[in-house]
């Protein structure tokens, strides 16, 4: 049976978040669904890791390989997914499992949705206790409206429609912000965007997240690049606020490493205890809450 929604996963040497994440999709997978890892030919222990997982029949598809960048890595996985959806699961977020779902009944039983969006969650790792909402539906609606040619958002709470792909195509290896790009591009072609008011991820920055790790120089001429090409006149979020943090606190973490000669951040936190609260408070979150699927038609 062919799957409906195939869940994809690009790593590279962060083991110790791929096996709860990959841990938590694995207890909550179901039957018509897949998992796709890719891994950038990590030296943790990672090929190993998954080659296990394969051979119990717990993941569907997996290489470990170099690639050319993150863009690179993420495309391979897309193309090697099979499900009529696809789901992109970060080895370092969050997701809740019953929200994606209900996102996933809704794209397969509406075919003319390309892709769907929901609000967001953040947190710091070294402060996981707090939990920040971010919500970019104001920026959809402008967009749905007609009042603006592009707006951008998140791909860690984006779904995909596999077929969509030959339209809105896969994400832009030259882009260091990538998603952003991606965000761009799919609502400057006008793709049908659906919106989704609950919450199916929630974002955690630490020393070791990708967007932390990006250079500043790169993304703000990137950024000029794109804006023109898209006809983007930015909202004050030229990229996502979320991603402004995870950059800055990668580049405070650093610098606190460069003055103490250390290179993880003093707090020392228990990311098994800390992923179980965040899991614990977005599962809450979601069955608490009423939340509705908007169209950019219904405007």
């Amino acid at each position: 049976m062919k799957p409906q929604l195939s869940y994809i996963i690009a790593t590279r040497n962060r083991l110790p978040f791929l096996k709860i994440t990959l841990g938590k999709l694995i207890n909550k997978l179901q039957p018509d669904e897949e998992i796709v890892v890719v891994d950038a030919g990590s030296t943790d222990g990672t090929p190993a890791y998954l080659q296990g997982l394969f051979n119990e029949g717990k993941i569907h598809q997996f290489i470990s390989e170099p690639d050319k960048n993150q863009a690179h890595g993420w495309n391979k996985a897309m193309l090697m997914a099979t499900g009529i959806l696809i789901k992109k699961i970060i080895d370092d977020d969050v997701f809740c499992y019953s929200a994606i779902r209900q996102c996933k009944s809704y794209m397969l039983n509406n075919p003319h949705v390309d892709v769907l969006i929901s609000n967001d969650l953040g947190s710091t790792l070294y402060n996981h206790q707090q939990i920040e909402n971010y919500s970019r539906l104001p920026q959809f609606q402008q967009w749905a409206k007609g009042l603006v040619p592009s707006f951008t958002f998140g791909d860690v709470h984006m779904l995909i429609r596999r077929s969509s792909l030959a339209y809105i195509g896969l994400y832009n290896t030259a882009y260091t912000m990538m998603d952003w790009e991606y965000a761009l591009r799919i609502s400057y072609l006008r793709a049908n965007i659906a919106y989704y008011t609950g919450y199916n991820a929630l974002s955690v920055a630490h020393e070791q997240t990708v967007t932390s790790q990006k250079n500043m120089a790169d993304i703000i001429d990137q950024g000029k690049r794109a804006q023109h090409f898209y006809k983007y006149a930015g909202d004050t979020a030229q990229i996502s606020n979320w991603s402004k943090i995870k950059i800055m606190l990668g580049k405070l973490i650093y610098k606190q490493g460069k003055n103490t000669g250390i290179d993880k951040p003093p707090v020392k936190v228990d990311i098994q205890l800390a992923y179980n609260y965040y899991y614990d408070q977005i599962d809450t979150l979601n069955s608490l809450g009423k939340f509705t699927f908007i169209e950019s038609k219904t405007y």
